[in-house]
């Protein structure tokens, strides 16, 4: 199956950019996934081509218009076999996890709406299935950059698209931790050596270091993850191990 990537925007020639190299790029090349770039601009009623008209109530700044953003949404979707998740790319949206590149790399593609100016009419998320994304706390010129972030997320986790089926399993945030440091040669370097440890053979004692590690540097860079991380270590627990609690084994 080929995951479909459609991207709607007023600067489809920015893509496909870097998602046309490395990874993606030769993901691409191999069929595993598509790029479908669709000008919002061809979907205006007026010989203008106008998307955006000015605030209610006032302000700076144009704001996308509903009508517009609508009759491209509902383009996309009607070429579609079975309805795929639609993305606006918004500061004003939830932010990204990898637990949800995870969701949208499982199913069959996603449809992603680049946001531009003051942003989009309000009423488009009230009339469309439209999940309001961001993918960080600041701001960018539009959406673009932002949908290439998710679009490579999605991507490297496709069958096939990484070398190990193993390899994004110990990765930053797929366990709530940062990810632990790495080390390759040569073992010393500028007076700086690789820890004992990684050079122990010792399977056992290298996954210990390598969780305190991660524990750690979390706890230094990212606290708020660490809160989430104990969170999750004391959920309670299932069914099958409640009923089991007690039980000889």
């Amino acid at each position: 199956m080929t995951f479909r990537a459609s991207v709607l925007t007023l600067y489809p020639e920015m893509f496909p950019g870097p998602l046309g190299i490395s990874l993606a790029g030769r993901a691409m090349q191999d069929g595993l996934w598509s790029l479908e770039t669709v000008q919002i601009r061809d979907f205006a009623a007026d010989r203008h081509r106008s998307v955006d008209d000015t605030p209610a109530g006032g302000g700076a700044g144009m704001v996308l218009r509903p009508d517009v953003l609508a009759a491209a949404l509902d383009s996309v979707a009607a070429s579609d076999p079975s309805p795929r998740p639609m993305l606006a790319l918004t500061p004003r949206g939830r932010p990204l996890t990898q637990a949800r590149v995870r969701e949208l790399a499982a199913g069959e593609g996603v449809i992603l709406l680049c946001g531009r100016f003051e942003g989009f009419d309000e009423r488009i998320f009230e009339a469309r299935p439209l999940e309001p994304v961001s993918v960080g706390d600041y701001v960018l010129s539009g959406g673009e950059l932002g949908a290439m972030v998710i679009l490579d997320a999605c991507v490297r986790l496709l069958p096939g698209v990484m070398g190990a089926a193993s390899s994004g399993e110990d990765e930053s945030f797929e366990q709530v931790l940062l990810e632990y440091p790495h080390y390759t040669r040569p073992v010393t370097w500028e007076g700086r050596t690789i820890p004992e440890v990684l050079r122990s053979g010792d399977h056992a004692k290298i996954a210990a270091w390598r969780e305190q590690r991660a524990v750690e540097d979390t706890r230094l860079r990212r606290p708020d993850l660490i809160e989430r991380h104990r969170g999750a270590s004391q959920a309670p627990p299932s069914g099958a191990q409640r009923e089991n609690e007690g039980k000889d084994t």
